[in-house]
């Protein structure tokens, strides 16, 4: 099979909103990753697989910069929905502004998906991905910077250690690391007699307020024959009931009320007033 590296010249990003966008949860490369392809696809995949987030993976441009014409590519962008790398829909998105819109989008998995999972995928049930915690965690480094913010506040090793799970607390509300080092380091008594004594308190003491849960992404997956709408788990290989042939009715979109009731709720997220930065100046 061929391995993907098709062109020297640099492939072209997207126009905002479009071009490949790699789902999470992805196991590590591998040079048997597509082998299960055909292969024409299983190169195409490779090539797609290495390109960055925001490429434009259009057929046109793929046609372009590999050595494929456009009907070659089309067909195999369709093989690669029917075995579960890939997905086209919309996203409901906040912009600069506050508003929300949506935008066009093209989900790639390296991984093969089923199509429960890109059914969860579209209701937003798939956990986003964590990456791995180094050796030494942001919170850990934190607390042994805080020397230097105020030497009465030196930590050792075992300190740290012990006190990086609250920190991690803190983090997990949202708090910046400034916010955490003005709130061990100022304010001070005078002498200090148990810096990790004292800063325990505080990061309990000064915890700021849990952040309001954030409202689960608004996606709708399109048909890859088709191209219509369609709910989460109706798509079976990437194609809706309609192309698969199980029904004579037409292709499946969705009600105006469904189409009303998902803007009202990506409005009233969109329009949340933003949480109050916590006051850690005593």
């Amino acid at each position: 099979m061929a391995d993907g590296h098709f062109s020297a010249a640099p492939h072209p990003l997207a126009n905002p909103g479009y071009g490949k966008r790699t789902v999470f949860d992805q196991l590590p490369r591998r040079a048997d990753d597509f082998t299960h392809l055909p292969p024409r696809v299983g190169a195409i995949a490779a090539y797609i697989d290495r390109l960055p987030d925001n490429s434009d993976i259009s057929v046109k441009t793929l046609a372009k910069y590999t050595p494929y014409g456009q009907t070659a590519v089309g067909k195999a962008l369709n093989h690669l929905i029917a075995a579960g790398h890939l997905r086209r829909g919309l996203e409901s998105v906040t912009v600069a502004s506050g508003s929300t819109q949506w935008v066009t989008r093209t989900w790639w998995s390296r991984t093969a998906r089923n199509d429960a999972w890109w059914a969860a995928y579209q209701r937003g049930d798939v956990p986003e991905e964590r990456p791995p915690r180094p050796t030494r965690s942001r919170a850990y480094i934190l607390l042994a910077a805080l020397g230097r913010e105020n030497p009465v506040m030196s930590l050792s090793h075992a300190d740290c250690t012990a006190l990086a799970s609250l920190v991690e607390e803190w983090f997990s509300r949202e708090a910046t690391e400034r916010q955490v080092l003005h709130a061990l380091t100022t304010w001070l008594p005078v002498p200090v007699h148990h810096p990790a004594a004292l800063a325990r308190r505080r990061l309990v003491d000064k915890l700021p307020p849990a952040p309001p849960p954030k409202p689960r992404p608004v996606r709708i997956l399109e048909c890859g024959e088709c191209g219509r709408p369609a709910g989460a788990g109706d798509l079976r290989s990437g194609k809706c009931t309609h192309c698969r042939g199980t029904r004579s009715a037409p292709p499946p979109t969705l009600p105006p009320a469904r189409v009303r009731a998902l803007a009202a709720e990506a409005r009233a997220a969109a329009s949340r007033p933003p949480e109050r930065t916590p006051n850690v100046d005593s």
